[in-house]
């Protein structure tokens, strides 16, 4: 059978292996000590006082909106490329979603088009979630303005930028926004197989995630043992000992993948710098990317060849692109409710057309690298 490249791939070594191991040898597959260590090391990392370790990405969104308490009547602002869950949360609290155009050089949400729509809208917004696209920061110096301006939380979804860094700092996330949400996902930079987290500077929201997450279940160290409390509905969004395990295991070597993938993307760059119709992602300045995607943009336009037709002879080749990702507003849930239109978000919509996510992971070799620029050479 025929060898696969696939866009991404998880990492794993003998001593992952042993760490899971050593949790299946002992008392406790879930809800013992490995959790609370995954989540010290992850506050250590990032630069936070508190981590709430979770069972995914999109469960660590669900639950800020829950904690948040956004309801019908709430608006929601957020970026249209995107992973469905960065708007899925909004939805599920019954909240409105209001989409605002990406900039076209970072891919990520532009400030300029928030504060223009603050301006004009009177209405109160109750947060912003802004996503590091494919590992490059958010403006967040500009994002936080806002928040403080207008008064609204500020969340970021971190889940493509674990490694990244602005003005050399691992720990913006906290930093800026209110709230940092990760996803530990096999293709993501580190993985738990599948797991998240919510990091935070606030003890009190901490703790209430804490509760949240278990089904908001209170215990009451004055009652007996087996005594709980529920005030209201909660969620099993808890991460096993055995998944903490493998992704404290995976933090050791965060710096050492993020290395790898950024080598990879300087491959890329170096060979395709010589085509005009074919645009390399941007590293803005103070921007240490972490490239858990390599977005490139080939302008099909310009070729005899279409996306479609492109994507199939590609996997033909024995590589499997992908695309990150169809605009939310071309969703169909999305586009009925909020009669959406592509002319809206020309910005998203065009890098939408001509956006290709290449094969980027450590274990990725130099001549599978080779061979997937030279099969859209060829193509192309």
């Amino acid at each position: 059978m025929k060898k696969i490249i696939n866009y991404g791939q998880h990492t794993i070594s003998e001593n992952d292996i042993e760490a899971v191991s050593k949790v299946l040898r002992s008392s406790f597959l879930t809800q013992g000590p490995f959790v609370k260590k995954f989540e010290l090391a992850l506050a250590s990392k990032f630069k936070t006082n508190f981590c709430t370790v979770v069972s995914n990405g999109s469960s660590a969104l669900n639950m800020i909106g829950k904690l948040l308490k956004w309801k019908k009547g709430d608006t929601i602002i957020t970026t249209p490329i995107s992973f469905l869950a960065t708007s899925n949360c909004i939805e599920l609290c019954n909240a409105k979603t209001k989409f605002i155009d990406i900039d076209d050089k970072t891919f990520t949400i532009d400030p300029n088009r928030v504060e223009d729509y603050l301006k004009k809208n009177k209405r109160k917004i109750k947060a912003l979630i802004g996503v590091d696209f494919a590992g490059h920061p958010c403006d967040w110096q500009n994002l936080r303005y806002l928040a403080d301006k207008y008064n609204f939380y500020l969340i970021n979804d971190g889940c493509h930028s674990m490694g990244s860094k602005l003005k050399n700092d691992i720990g913006y996330g906290c930093k800026f926004a209110d709230f940092l949400t990760q996803s530990y996902h096999p293709v993501k930079t580190i993985t738990s197989g599948e797991g998240g987290s919510i990091l935070s500077n606030d003890k009190k929201f901490d703790d209430e995630l804490k509760i949240l997450r278990s089904h908001s279940m209170i215990k009451n160290v004055k009652k007996p043992l087996w005594f709980y409390e529920v005030e209201e509905p909660g969620y099993n969004y808890r991460l096993s000992d055995i998944h903490s395990s493998l992704g404290l295991s995976q933090l050791k070597k965060i710096d050492k993948f993020v290395k790898l993938r950024r080598e990879i993307a300087k491959s890329y760059n170096f060979m395709f710098e010589n085509n005009e119709n074919i645009v390399t992602p941007t590293e803005k300045k103070n921007v240490y990317h972490s490239y858990h995607l390599y977005p490139l943009q080939i302008d099909f336009d310009k070729f005899k060849i279409n996306k479609k037709d492109f994507f199939l002879k590609m996997y033909k080749k024995g590589i499997k692109l992908q695309v990150h990702y169809i605009p939310i507003f071309m969703q169909p849930y999305y586009k009925k409710k909020y009669q959406l239109n592509s002319k809206n978000f020309l910005n998203a919509y065009n890098f939408y057309k001509k956006e290709v996510s290449l094969p980027i992971y450590p274990n990725l070799k130099k001549k599978e690298i080779s061979l997937i620029v030279q099969s859209i050479f060829d193509l192309i």
